[in-house]
C-alpha cells in the first residue's frame, strides 16, 4: 500500500492552523510543529495585557483544537533550519523532520527600525508572554504611584508616553483610558486615577491610516473624547530607562508599549532565498517558493502581490485564508488537479477604542461608535476557538460592561520580571527628582492629597504608546 504524504507545517497561529484544520482527516499525514503548545487568539491579546480577560481565555491548547483529527500530530519544538534539496526540517537540537510538502507559518515578531536594545524599555504585543509583561507595568506604575504618594505625601507626575495609530496602539490607549477613569478609579485612595494621560505618537498625519479618512478622523475624535492625547506627524527617535525623545524633545514617562514595526520570523532568511525589506519571502501566486513547488509560505512571512499592485496585507483573516488555500492546493496535486493561485478575499476591518467606541469599514459601508463596536464584538466572539472560551470572553465583557471592573487584575512574574518592569520606574522617578524638589513626607492623616499645581495636576499618568498597523503572527 502507497504510503500517505508527509506533511509538516511549521507554526500554529492562524495561517498553520487553518491549514492542518483543512487538511484533518484527509488522505496525508500532518505534523504541526510550534514553539508553544497552545494557539493564541491575537486580536484579542491587548484586551490580557490590560486586564480585562486572562490568557486562557484567548488560548487554546493545540492539541486539543485538533484532537478529532486522526491523521495529525503536534510536535512541541523549534524549527531552526531546512534542508530543502532531501526535504527536511530541522529542529532545534538538529533533529531532522521529513516531508513531502512543507508549510512555513512562522509568523512575525515587532521589529525596532535596528534599535533592538530598545525592546527591554519597550515591550511589543505579539505573545501571551507580552501581555503578561505589559500588564505588569501597567498596574506596577499605578501601584508604585500610589505607594510614593503616600509615603511623600507627593503626587509626582507619571507619565508613560507613546507613538503610533495603528488598531493595536489604537486599542491600547483607549483600554488604558477606560480603565484608568473607571476600573481603578475607586481602587486607589491617594492617587487620583481619573487624570491618567494617554499620549498616543502617530508618524503619520492620521491614526489608522488603513482605513478610510472619515473613519480615521472619527477615531482621533472618539479618541479624544475619552482623554487621549493624540499627537500626529510625531517620531520616538530615542528610547532610554525613564524617557523617551519625540523630535528633539526628551519627554520622562513610566511605561512605554511598542506596537509599531514588523519583521517576519527569521526563518524566512533560513531558507536562502529572496525575500523583502521585512524580512518576508517572495512566493509565487499559489503561495509556493519559486523553485520548490512542495514548500509553501503563508501568513505575516508571504510577500505577495495582489492584482490592485497592493500587497496582502499581514492580518489574521488573510493568513487563514492563505493555510486553506495552501491545504486545497495539496489536495489538488494529490488528485492531479491544477493548483489555483492565492487570492485575497478583504471583509472589512475594524479598530475598537474604547467602551461603546469603535470603527468597522465592510462591503463599502462605514460604521462608527456603538453600532461598529457591537460588529467588533460579535466577530471576534464567533471567530473566538473554543465553545468555554466565547462563554467566559462573553462574561467578562458583559461584566466589565455593567460594573466598569476588570477581572484580572492581577501583577504576576518572577523576581527577574518584575526587577525588569521596576527598573524603568525607577529610573523616572530619578529623572523627577532631579528636576524638581520633593515636599517632606506626609505624617498620619488620609484622604487624597490635592492635585500637584501645573503640568496637568497631581496622578497624571501620561501613558506613551508606540504602534502602528496590527500584524498578527501567523
Amino acid at each position: 500500500m502507497k504510503a500517505k504524504p508527509k506533511i509538516v507545517i511549521v507554526g500554529g497561529g492562524f495561517g498553520g492552523l487553518w491549514a492542518a484544520k483543512a487538511l484533518a482527516n484527509k488522505p496525508v499525514e500532518v505534523t504541526l510543529i510550534d514553539r508553544k503548545n497552545h494557539h493564541v487568539f491575537q486580536p484579542l491579546l491587548y484586551q490580557v495585557a490590560t486586564a480585562v480577560l486572562s490568557p486562557g481565555e484567548i488560548a487554546q491548547p493545540i492539541r486539543r483544537i485538533l484532537a478529532k483529527a486522526k491523521n495529525i500530530e503536534v510536535i512541541l519544538g523549534e524549527v531552526t533550519g531546512f534542508d530543502k534539496e532531501n526535504s527536511n526540517a530541522i529542529l532545534a537540537d538538529g533533529s531532522p523532520v521529513d516531508y513531502d510538502y512543507l508549510v512555513i507559518a512562522a509568523g512575525a515578531r515587532h521589529a525596532y527600525f535596528g534599535h533592538d536594545e530598545w525592546e527591554q524599555c519597550a515591550p511589543g504585543l505579539k505573545t501571551i508572554e507580552d501581555a503578561v509583561e505589559i500588564r505588569r507595568r501597567v498596574l506596577l506604575a499605578f501601584e508604585q504611584a500610589e505607594r510614593e504618594a503616600y509615603l511623600t505625601g507627593v503626587q509626582k507626575q507619571l507619565n508613560f508616553v507613546v507613538v503610533g495609530g495603528g488598531p493595536t496602539g489604537v486599542e491600547l490607549a483607549g483600554a488604558i483610558a477606560d480603565i484608568a477613569r473607571q476600573a481603578l478609579a475607586k481602587d486607589f485612595k491617594v492617587i487620583d486615577t481619573r487624570k491618567t494621560k494617554v499620549m498616543l505618537f502617530e508618524g503619520s498625519d492620521r491614526v489608522l491610516g488603513t482605513f478610510a479618512e472619515e473613519l480615521s478622523i472619527s477615531a482621533k475624535k472618539q479618541l479624544e473624547q475619552i482623554g487621549v492625547d493624540v499627537r500626529l506627524n510625531s517620531f520616538v527617535t530615542e528610547i532610554e530607562p525613564g524617557r523617551v525623545k519625540v523630535a528633539d524633545e526628551w519627554i520622562d514617562c513610566d511605561v512605554v508599549l511598542w506596537a509599531t514595526g514588523v519583521a517576519a520570523s527569521p526563518l524566512g532568511k533560513a531558507l536562502g532565498v529572496e525575500t523583502d525589506k521585512a524580512g518576508r519571502v517572495v512566493v509565487a501566486k499559489d503561495l509556493s517558493l519559486n523553485g520548490f513547488p512542495n514548500v509553501f509560505i503563508i501568513g505575516d512571512m508571504a510577500s505577495l502581490m495582489q492584482e490592485s499592485g497592493e500587497p496582502v496585507p499581514g492580518v489574521s483573516p488573510a493568513a487563514m485564508q492563505m493555510g486553506t488555500a495552501t491545504a486545497n492546493n495539496i489536495l489538488n496535486d494529490l488528485k492531479d488537479k491544477p493548483r489555483e493561485n492565492f487570492t485575497y478575499w478583504d471583509k472589512g476591518t475594524m479598530a475598537t477604542i474604547g467602551r461603546s467606541k469603535a470603527i468597522a469599514e465592510a462591503a463599502g459601508m462605514k460604521f462608527k461608535g456603538f453600532v461598529a463596536w457591537l460588529m467588533w464584538l460579535f466577530l471576534h466572539v464567533f471567530f473566538l476557538i473554543g465553545f468555554r472560551n466565547r462563554l467566559a470572553v462573553m462574561f467578562s465583557w458583559f461584566w466589565a460592561y455593567l460594573t466598569r471592573e476588570r477581572s484580572a487584575r492581577l501583577i504576576t512574574g518572577d523576581a527577574d520580571e518584575m526587577r525588569d518592569a521596576m527598573k524603568f520606574l525607577e529610573a523616572r522617578s530619578k529623572n523627577s527628582s532631579k528636576k524638581k524638589n520633593q515636599t517632606p513626607p506626609r505624617r498620619g492623616g488620609g484622604g487624597r492629597p490635592p492635585p500637584l499645581s501645573g503640568g496637568g495636576g497631581g496622578g497624571n499618568l501620561n501613558f506613551f504608546f508606540f504602534a502602528t498597523y496590527r500584524q498578527y503572527d501567523q
